[in-house]
C-alpha cells in the first residue's frame, strides 16, 4: 500500500507498509447502507475492495496467512464511507465571489476548463470526496473527467459521472451549461446525441431559477409534464437515468408526473410533493449552499434589505422542507451545486452537510445522504458508499465526533482511497480556489 502524503501519521505508516489485505477494528462503523452504527467492528479490504465489514472477526481466508489479530485496534476512531456530492459544476470556480472575476471562466475555452476543472478533482479525495455526480457542462468538461476516470492513468482520482451538456430550451435559462433540445427533432433525438457524446444520464432544465427580488419562482417551467415525459421515456429506453433542476411549486409537479430520477433543488416544494416524491421513489437532492452563500454574503451581488429578508425566508421553508422529507421517508441525497457562486468544489459540500444539519436532521441522517443514500438508486457504474464486502475500498477514519458534529469532518483525517492511504491535517478554512 503506498502512501500518497508525506504525512509522518503513525496510522498512516503502518497502513502504508502493509502488503496484502489489511485488518483493522474500530471503535465505531458508519456503514451507510441506513444509519447504522456498529461498535467495536471490523474491517477487512486491499486495493480492489472491501472484504468484509462488520461487529464479527473476518474468516481466514480473508486475511493474510497466519494473521490472529487486526493490524491495529482503534478504539476512539469512527470509520464511514467516501462522501459523495451528488451535484457539482467542476467547469465553475464557485470559490471565486467576485461575480466579475467569475464571468472570466465562462469565457475560457473548452481546454483551458478541463485543466482548471482537473486541479480542482485532485483537491476531492484530501477531503474525504471519493465520488462526484457532475451537474452539466456544455464544453463536455465532465465528459473528459469521466472518460479519465475509466482510463489506465486516474490515480487516486474520485469517480466521476457525467451528463454532458444540459438539456434546455431556446433562450431559456442554462445557456451557460446547456444546449437547446431545438438542435434535434426530438425528445428522443436529444437523448440520443447526449448518450452518443458519452452522457452517463441525463440533465434537464426543467424551470428557471428563483426570481430572488420577488422571493419566488416567477416564470413559466421551461418545460411541461408531457415533455418531460418525453424525455424520461427516451432515456429510459437507452437504460439511463433523468435528473432534473427543478424550482416552484409548478416545476415540481411536472416532474413528479413525469416520474423523473432525481429532483435537483426543489425550492417551495410543498408536503403532499414530497409524500408523492417517496412513494415513486424518486431522489430529491436540496443544495442549500448556493442560496445560503447569498443569505451569508449579500454584499457580494449587492442584494437589497428585502431580498435578504426574501432569501431568509426561502432557506427557512427549505430547511423545514428537508425536515419533512425526513419524516415522510423521501430519498435524500446530498449534493452541493458546486461551481455555483461562492460554493467552492470540495468545502462547498462540507458546508452543505453543515447545512442540512443545522436545518433540523441529525448527523447521522446527513452522513446517510452523503454516502449510500443513493447508492443503489442513483444508477453509478462502481459501488461505493457503503462499508460493505463487494464496495470499493474508499472510506475515511476520524477520531473526531463526526457522529454528532458533521462539521467534525473538517478536522484531520484519514482517507483510505483503493489502498492508497492520505493524511491530512484540519480543514477549516478554504485555502485557495
Amino acid at each position: 500500500m503506498s502512501d500518497a502524503n508525506s504525512s509522518s501519521d503513525p496510522i498512516t505508516e503502518v497502513l502504508s507498509s502493509i502488503v496484502g489485505p489489511i485488518w483493522l477494528k474500530v471503535g465505531q462503523m458508519f456503514c451507510g447502507t441506513d444509519h447504522t452504527v456498529i461498535a467495536d467492528a471490523h474491517i477487512v479490504y486491499d486495493a480492489d475492495g472491501i472484504r468484509h465489514a462488520g461487529p464479527e472477526s473476518p474468516s481466514r481466508d480473508l486475511i493474510r496467512m497466519g494473521q490472529e489479530k487486526p493490524d491495529l485496534y482503534l478504539p476512539d476512531h469512527t470509520i464511514l464511507p467516501g462522501l459523495t456530492d451528488a451535484h457539482t459544476h467542476l467547469f465553475l470556480e464557485g470559490g471565486e465571489t467576485d461575480p466579475a472575476k467569475r464571468s472570466v471562466y465562462l469565457k475560457l475555452t473548452a481546454a483551458e476548463q478541463l485543466n482548471h476543472a482537473q486541479s480542482r478533482l485532485k483537491r476531492l479525495v484530501s477531503l474525504g470526496i471519493t465520488a462526484v455526480r457532475e451537474a452539466g457542462d456544455k464544453a463536455s468538461v465532465g465528459l473528459a473527467l469521466q472518460s479519465r476516470y475509466w482510463s489506465n492513468q486516474r490515480g487516486s482520482m474520485p469517480y466521476v459521472d457525467a451528463p454532458g451538456a444540459a438539456i434546455n430550451h431556446h433562450k431559456r435559462y442554462g445557456s451557460f451549461m446547456a444546449r437547446p433540445t431545438e438542435e434535434y427533432d426530438s425528445p428522443a433525438a436529444t437523448v440520443a446525441a447526449r448518450i452518443a457524446d458519452g452522457a452517463h444520464r441525463i440533465k434537464l432544465l426543467a424551470t428557471g431559477i428563483i426570481n430572488f427580488e420577488k422571493g419566488a419562482v416567477t416564470a413559466k417551467p421551461q418545460m411541461p409534464a408531457e415533455e418531460l415525459t418525453a424525455f424520461v421515456k427516451a432515456a429510459r429506453e437507452h437504460g439511463k437515468q433523468t435528473m432534473v433542476h427543478c424550482s416552484g411549486n409548478d416545476g415540481v409537479a411536472n416532474c413528479i408526473a413525469s416520474r423523473v430520477d432525481t429532483i435537483e433543488h426543489g425550492y417551495f416544494i410543498d408536503d403532499d410533493q414530497l409524500a408523492r416524491i417517496r412513494d415513486a421513489d424518486m431522489v430529491w437532492v436540496p443544495t442549500f449552499a448556493p442560496v445560503q452563500f447569498q443569505v451569508d454574503q449579500p454584499d457580494h451581488i449587492g442584494w437589497s434589505k428585502q431580498v435578504c429578508t426574501n432569501l431568509q425566508r426561502i432557506v427557512g421553508a427549505h430547511s423545514r422542507s428537508l425536515v419533512k422529507a425526513q419524516e415522510l421517508g423521501v430519498r435524500v441525497v446530498a449534493g452541493s451545486d458546486a461551481g455555483s457562486h461562492g460554493v467552492a468544489h470540495g468545502w462547498g459540500f462540507i458546508r452543505e452537510l453543515e447545512l442540512m444539519q443545522a436545518a433540523g436532521i441529525s448527523a447521522a441522517h446527513v452522513l446517510h445522504a452523503a454516502t449510500g443514500a443513493g447508492r443503489e438508486r442513483m444508477g453509478y457504474a462502481e459501488q461505493f458508499g457503503a462499508l460493505q464486502a463487494g464496495c470499493k475500498s474508499r472510506f475515511l477514519l476520524t477520531n473526531q465526533d463526526v457522529l454528532n458534529d458533521v462539521s467534525n469532518l473538517r478536522r484531520a483525517k484519514i482517507v483510505v482511497f483503493d489502498g492508497t492511504t492520505i493524511s491530512t491535517g484540519d480543514d477549516e478554512s478554504q485555502p485557495g480556489l
